[in-house]
């Protein structure tokens, strides 16, 4: 194997492992800084050692074996002479007791933790991206439209204030769970947009790993709360999304938009699955039970599903649904994709007056300009449109969807 294919698959393997590594040493160690640490030193071993050595037959055993090893020599080097008995404990003990919870999983165990009430909700959002995710420091501050030294500052109080405040490694109870799965939902839906359209230029425009680990997250959580209609609902969003994933992509890297893409290329079981979760929502609705923001989201991708052709879809219904959302979450995002919907019912004409009043609080945010150069290009203003793409691909991160929006631009007249 090459030296090339070597750092590829170290690279692969950090996508892959990097979460169960760092929840496996939590676990082990109780200690936040310990595991991300060890965990990124057997990364940078496998840098040095498997292009002359060769990658092991397990590249994951072996990292998290190299991990723990570099974890002990950390906790030797640091500990205190009246610690001695709790660090040789933990060095010695593979067998140590297991936190007691719903799930025996190490991380949706990490999940918790990250997602403590304890922490903002945003700082739980960022911690467990890095922790679990495995996202680095720089995208997370692309994914929350802020300056990566603030992000990598608040990842880091964040830590200690876990190891401060001693937040247990655990599950919670089943008392505890409905005030503590909505900050993990929101972790999950972010890891999964990440995988969906990762937002670093250095990574691969989709990351299917992310993906599947969200979706294997979420279908824990709905183990813990089956009757819960937002983790219904989120779970029947990432498989509705999860399922154009195969046709979102071109051969030659660049992004699909929905309206060119081979939808006999969708996987059909995923999205069977989606809109029985989806059915079940709208009957729970029907009876009574407002449904919330992934419910939403997750029947507006069931329409968008259930239409043959984009010309099949029901527009009507998607801005309804839109409707219903604003009023939930009047979220400036929210607004800019609503006002998409609009443009096939009352003309781009008046999505864009739509879209030009989030400037204010959209004008850092590449979605914001591409749907403006949309609207403009259907309008036939090709200079105002050239210049909106122009700024859209300044700030856009993910390279296929560069590679889209330079050619709708090049493409004008």
């Amino acid at each position: 194997m090459s030296g090339v294919d070597v750092r590829e698959t170290i690279t692969q393997a950090h996508k892959e492992e990097w979460s169960r590594v760092v929840a496996a040493l939590t676990r082990r160690f109780g200690d936040l800084d310990i595991a991300e640490e060890a965990a990124a030193e057997a990364f940078a071993t496998a840098v040095q050692r498997w292009p002359a050595d060769g990658v092991p037959p397990n590249p994951g055993g072996w990292l998290t074996t190299t991990a723990n090893r570099k974890a002990i020599d950390r906790i030797r080097r640091e500990s205190r002479r009246d610690d001695k008995h709790k660090e040789a404990r933990m060095v010695y003990d593979d067998d140590l007791p297991e936190p007691v919870g719903a799930i025996d999983d190490d991380r949706l165990r990490l999940i918790f933790t990250c997602c403590h009430p304890a922490l903002a909700m945003e700082t739980r959002v960022a911690l467990t991206l890095r922790m679990v995710g495995g996202l680095t420091v720089p995208e997370i501050a692309r994914a929350f439209l802020v300056a990566e030294t603030a992000m990598g500052q608040r990842i880091t109080r964040a830590k200690a204030k876990i190891k401060a405040a001693c937040i247990p490694y655990r599950v919670p109870s089943a008392e505890d769970l409905p005030r503590r799965v909505p900050g993990v939902l929101a972790v999950l839906f972010l890891v999964f947009n990440e995988g969906y359209l990762a937002t670093g230029l250095d990574t691969d425009p989709v990351r299917p790993g992310l993906t599947a680990e969200a979706i294997r997250l979420a279908r824990l959580v709905r183990a813990l709360m089956p009757a819960d209609g937002e983790v219904a609902g989120l779970l029947a969003l990432m498989l509705l999304i999860e399922a154009r994933r195969p046709a979102r992509v071109s051969t030659s890297g660049e992004l699909v938009a929905l309206d060119e893409q081979d939808r006999g290329a969708w996987d059909a079981a995923l999205i069977a699955e989606g809109h029985r979760l989806v059915r079940e929502r709208l009957a729970a609705a029907a009876a009574g039970e407002a449904p919330g923001r992934y419910q939403i989201l997750a029947a507006i991708n069931a329409v968008h599903t259930s239409a043959r052709d984009i010309r099949d879809t029901d527009w009507s219904q998607v801005l309804a649904l839109y409707d219903q959302l604003v009023r939930l979450d009047p979220s400036p995002i929210v607004a800019l994709n609503r006002a998409i919907a609009l443009a096939e019912l009352d003309g781009p004409q008046v999505a864009l007056a739509a879209v030009d009043r989030l400037e204010d609080k959209l004008a850092g945010y590449h979605a914001y300009h591409a749907t403006r150069a949309d609207l403009l290009r259907r309008l036939g203003q090709s200079r105002q449109a050239r210049a909106a793409y122009d700024k859209a691909i300044e700030l856009a991160g993910n390279t296929a969807e560069i590679a889209y929006l330079a050619r709708r631009r090049d493409q004008l007249m």
